[in-house]
């Protein structure tokens, strides 16, 4: 076969592969987190589902729950058992009450904590599944150390051709001092194709190099700028495993912070809604970033994941956070609120959600301008 038709083959199914790969990854630690806190809750689980739709292809466990893989890998469920669908009788097809040998397996007969623990074990996997990989970042690759140490020369950049080199110290950058690598990217941005006498200490010896910082374009439409690159990367300090944990539970918390603030920007009009991505963006950055190496793809996994978590924890009907809202209703309440309610709020939360995946899809269509209609 014609080498350069399997490189277009390979390319062309590299973002929907791997976008399916990172959401089954994600979406498998979430419904697991459900799974395996309702199972040590006695609650019967009868499948859970990676996709939806008809069934690709599964197995029963020895605990009769149907493992399976489903024709759209677009989301996943556990089925527990007397979570939603009331047993009927056989002979005559009508609701009957649970027996108590069902009662004692039933979601719905938990204690309200028990309840409340198995759904919130799905968003907790999620931040779980980001520390965790948060930290195998910071033992594996590191964090970009503050000095001014290079840690890392791109091919073919200015750096290079001005014959610096890994564990190279930067002391000054045309007379002015630099101590730290943001002081550096500071002097560097503004020079872009200006020719720079840099002052570097290498192994304890001063040397002078001249490099020409490379011109790089960023930004779009009038937010455009024109900024200076000398191409090199700080270096990164390797952390023990207690530390890396610490990090990557630290790296997490910010992440939602982050979350949080650009929620609150699009709220006040400080940032446009436009900026909301969907499916599309997701297959597409997922397809980017695993071109760009494994560790930099689990960092997009991680991500993702603290995105879905997140986001199942908001207060929203169908979501995990509309149940959590429930179970609180009920708390304050002393028994659960009634099924008409609960069934205009599970529409309402459905219709919101539809919603919003119109709004985020049409956003991506725009962006990516797929059918030739983008700005």
């Amino acid at each position: 076969m014609d080498t350069s038709l399997v490189t277009t083959i390979i390319e062309t199914l590299r973002t929907p592969v791997m976008f399916v790969v990172v959401l089954s990854i994600v979406v498998f630690i979430h419904e697991y987190g459900h799974f395996w806190v309702a199972r040590r809750n006695g609650v019967y689980c009868e499948a859970f589902s990676i996709g939806f739709g008809p069934e690709l292809f599964g197995w029963n466990d020895k605990h009769g729950t149907r493992w399976k893989v489903c024709l759209l890998p677009l989301g996943g469920y556990v089925k527990m058992f007397g979570m939603e669908d009331q047993p009927t009788d056989e002979a005559t097809g009508e609701p009957r009450e649970f027996t108590e040998q069902e009662k004692s397996v039933a979601f719905n007969e938990k204690t309200l904590g028990q309840r409340a623990a198995v759904v919130v074990a799905g968003p907790a996997a999620n931040f779980i599944l980001a520390i965790v990989v948060f930290a195998i970042l910071a033992m594996a690759v590191g964090t970009p150390n503050s000095s001014s140490l290079v840690g890392e020369v791109v091919a073919e950049s200015a750096a290079e051709e001005a014959g610096l080199a890994e564990g190279d110290r930067i002391i000054r950058v045309d007379g002015t001092q630099i101590a730290t690598f943001e002081e550096l990217t500071t002097a560097i941005r503004p020079r872009a194709g200006d020719e720079l006498l840099i002052t570097i200490d290498r192994g304890g010896n001063m040397l002078d190099v001249l490099a020409t910082p490379k011109t790089r374009t960023i930004g779009s439409g009038d937010d455009v700028q024109t900024i200076g690159m000398l191409g090199v990367a700080a270096a990164r300090d390797t952390a023990g495993p207690f530390v890396a944990l610490w990090q990557g539970t630290h790296r997490t918390f910010d992440t939602t912070v982050q979350i949080f603030v650009v929620i609150g920007q699009i709220i006040t009009g400080e940032r446009s809604a436009k900026e909301l991505g969907g499916p599309l963006s997701i297959a597409k950055w997922s397809g980017e970033v695993s071109q760009a190496g494994f560790f930099v793809f689990l960092n997009y996994i991680a991500l993702i994941s603290v995105n879905l978590g997140l986001i199942n924890l908001f207060p929203i009907p169908v979501l995990d956070g509309g149940h959590l809202a429930m179970y609180a209703a009920e708390k304050v309440r002393g028994r659960p609120p009634g099924p008409r309610f609960q069934e205009y709020s599970l529409r309402i939360g459905l219709a919101l959600i539809l919603l919003l995946m119109v709004f985020v899809t049409w956003n991506d269509v725009m962006h990516h301008d797929v059918f030739g209609i983008g700005g």
